[in-house]
């Protein structure tokens, strides 16, 4: 910048040296000469071509889970994903917004259900489950009972209507 200026202003005829320049603008002089060595990093092909053919044929894989099934080092291959923009993202923690509940009517019977199930531990039969099923539109429900014992001829499943 400080250079094309001083060539600007050679141009309509004012000669200020580089020395002037700098000091108005309190600029190093080195910094007016510096040139960045630093390249573009580079990536060997033996090491993108497994880690591609993995992350195409997995794409939830992160640097970890692809470095130890290619038994590469995980540094080497979360260099590549990086340089290569493969890195993956971890979700955020926190509120995420959820999707708004809309009510839902039933207009006829047997157009909307809504179910729920539990667990009940019931001492020597071990655990019962309870499934219940309501029609949205009558109100109607069903109980079903399953029950897990150890002994086989006392275990069943029912479906009781009230």
């Amino acid at each position: 910048m400080i250079l094309e200026l001083q060539q600007t202003l050679r141009d309509e005829g004012l000669v200020v040296s580089l020395v002037k320049l700098c000091h108005w603008f309190g600029v190093a002089r080195r910094t007016v000469y510096y040139k960045p060595t630093k390249g573009e990093p580079k990536v060997q092909a033996k090491f993108v071509e497994p880690i591609k053919a993995m992350i195409e044929e997995n794409p939830s894989f992160g640097y970890r889970t692809v470095a130890y099934l290619l038994d590469m080092n995980k540094n080497t291959v979360q260099r590549v994903f990086q340089i290569m923009g493969w890195q993956v993202r971890k979700r955020p923690v926190g509120f995420r917004p959820r999707i708004q509940a809309l009510p839902s009517v039933a207009t006829a019977p047997n157009e909307r259900w809504a179910t729920d199930m539990c667990r009940v531990w019931c001492g020597r039969d071990n655990w019962v489950a309870l499934a219940l099923v309501i029609d949205c539109y009558t109100g109607s429900y069903w109980v079903g009972i399953s029950a897990a014992v150890a002994d086989p001829r006392r275990r069943g499943r029912c479906w009781t209507r009230p």
